[in-house]
C-alpha cells in the first residue's frame, strides 16, 4: 500500500516543550500503528530552514521571525507553503494538511484552490474560543472570530476535541453545511516513576513550604479566564488549614497585580504561587499527591490540564461549564462563580469520602482519552478520509 502523507501545521513543533498542541503532535507520533501513514510536522525554529527526524517523523523548521503576534500568522502561512510546494514537488497523491488552530482563516481561501488542485484533504482543528480570551484587544478578538469563519468554510473536515465545541461550529455555521467530528484530547496515565520519598520531591516540598496531601492545587496558564480570582477569593473565604498552590506562569504583571490588590492574596500564608514545573514526573506526583485538583478554566475545549488531572488525582473540583462536565461527568465535584459556593464546597470535601470519585475518573480516562484510544481514532480518519 502506498505512504499517505500527512502535514501537521499549527503546533510549535517537536519535540514538545509547550503546551497542548505540542503535546498532541508528541503523542501522536510517538503512539503511531499505522506505518502507512507518513507524518510532517512544521516547527518553530530560530535556525534556519532545515529538516531533522523526531519519533520517526520528517520534522521541518521554520524560522521565527521578530514582527510580535503577527509571528503565528506568518509561521502558519510559512509552514502551509513548505507543505504545498514538497507535495506538488514530490506528487504525493492523498496527502493531508492538519492545521491546529483557526490563525489563518483570511488567507485560507486561496491557498484552497491549490489543495484541490493537488488533491489535499484539508483538516481543521478549530481549538477553543480563542476570540473570547480576555488577553485579546478588540480588533484581535474580531480577526479571530473572522479567521474561524473562514477555516470552517474551507475545511473538508473539523476535527473538535470537545462536543461543546462541534455542536458551537454545527449551529454556528450551518449555512457552510460543515463535516465535523469528534476526537479528544489525550492523557499519558501511567503513575509518575518518583516514589514518596524521592529526593526531587522531597526538595520542591520543602522549597515550597508544602506537605503531601495538604494542599489544593491548580495548574494552567495564568490568565483571566481561567478564573484566578473566583478561586482565590472563595479559597480564602473558606476555613481550610491546607494550603492552595497554583503552578502557573505567573509574571508581576498587571493581572497579577490587580489580583493581589483585590483579594490581598499575599496576606494569606496557605496562598502559594509557585511557578512552573516543566519536570513531567514531578508535576505527576504532585498531581497525585494533592488533596483536590482545582479547575476553573472556562474558554476552550478539552483541556489537556483537566484530563491529566482527572487521569491522576484523588479528587477534583470543577467549574460548572459544559466543557468540563463533558470531560469529567460523574468523576468530579462541580461549582460555580456564585460568591460563596466554592468556598462552602471546599468546607464539605474536607470531611467527605470522595474515593469512589476519584476512582470513577481514572477509568473514564482510561476508557476515552488515553493516547492510544486516541492515536487510533486519528489513524482512522487519516488512512480513510471519512469520520468513525
Amino acid at each position: 500500500m502506498k505512504e499517505k502523507h500527512i502535514y501537521i501545521i499549527g503546533s510549535k513543533g517537536i519535540p514538545a516543550k509547550y503546551g497542548g498542541f505540542e503535546t498532541f503532535v508528541e503523542e501522536l507520533t510517538a503512539h503511531q500503528s499505522n506505518k502507512n501513514l507518513k507524518y510532517h510536522v512544521a516547527c518553530l525554529s530560530n535556525d534556519i530552514q532545515s529538516n531533522f527526524i523526531h519519533n520517526g517523523v520528517d520534522c521541518f523548521n521554520i524560522p521565527k521571525k521578530n514582527i510580535g503576534p503577527a509571528n503565528a500568522i506568518y509561521y502558519d502561512l510559512a509552514a502551509l507553503k513548505y507543505s504545498l510546494k514538497e507535495i506538488e514537488d514530490n506528487n504525493y497523491k492523498g496527502a493531508i494538511i492538519y492545521i491546529l488552530a483557526c490563525r489563518i482563516g483570511p488567507f485560507i481561501g486561496h491557498y484552497k484552490k491549490q489543495m484541490k488542485k493537488l488533491g489535499i484533504t484539508l483538516m481543521v482543528n478549530p481549538d477553543g474560543h480563542e476570540w473570547l480570551r480576555a488577553k485579546w484587544s478588540a480588533p484581535v478578538k474580531k480577526y479571530w472570530k473572522i479567521s474561524e469563519r473562514y477555516m470552517v468554510k474551507h475545511a473538508d473536515l473539523l476535527i473538535c476535541d470537545s462536543k461543546n465545541i462541534e455542536s458551537y461550529i454545527q449551529e454556528s455555521y450551518a449555512k457552510y453545511a460543515p463535516k465535523t467530528t469528534y476526537i479528544a484530547y489525550g492523557a499519558d496515565l501511567t503513575p509518575s516513576k518518583l516514589a514518596d520519598d524521592d529526593e526531587k520531591l522531597l526538595n520542591w516540598y520543602a522549597d515550597k513550604r508544602v506537605r503531601a496531601n495538604e494542599y489544593y492545587l491548580v495548574v494552567g496558564r495564568f490568565v483571566p479566564e481561567n478564573n484566578y480570582e473566583t478561586m482565590l477569593r472563595e479559597f480564602m473565604a473558606s476555613s481550610s488549614t491546607k494550603d492552595f498552590v497554583l503552578i502557573t506562569n505567573v509574571e508581576k504583571n498587571k493581572f497579577y497585580e490587580g489580583l493581589r490588590q483585590k483579594t490581598h492574596f499575599d496576606e494569606d500564608k496557605r496562598i502559594k504561587f509557585v511557578g512552573t514545573v516543566y519536570d513531567k514526573e514531578l508535576i505527576k506526583k504532585i498531581r497525585e499527591n494533592a488533596f483536590a485538583y482545582l479547575h476553573g478554566h472556562e474558554v476552550g475545549g478539552t483541556n489537556p490540564s483537566l484530563v491529566e488531572a482527572l487521569g491522576s488525582s484523588k479528587l477534583n473540583l470543577l467549574l460548572d461549564v459544559g466543557f468540563n462536565r463533558e470531560v469529567g461527568e460523574d468523576g468530579a465535584v462541580y461549582w460555580s462563580k456564585k460568591a460563596g459556593n466554592l468556598a462552602e464546597l471546599i468546607q464539605n470535601v474536607e470531611h467527605t469520602d470522595f474515593t469512589d470519585l476519584g476512582e470513577k475518573a481514572k477509568e473514564r480516562v482510561k476508557k476515552y482519552f488515553s493516547w492510544e484510544y486516541i492515536v487510533n481514532k486519528y489513524e482512522f480518519i487519516f488512512e480513510k478520509r471519512e469520520t468513525i
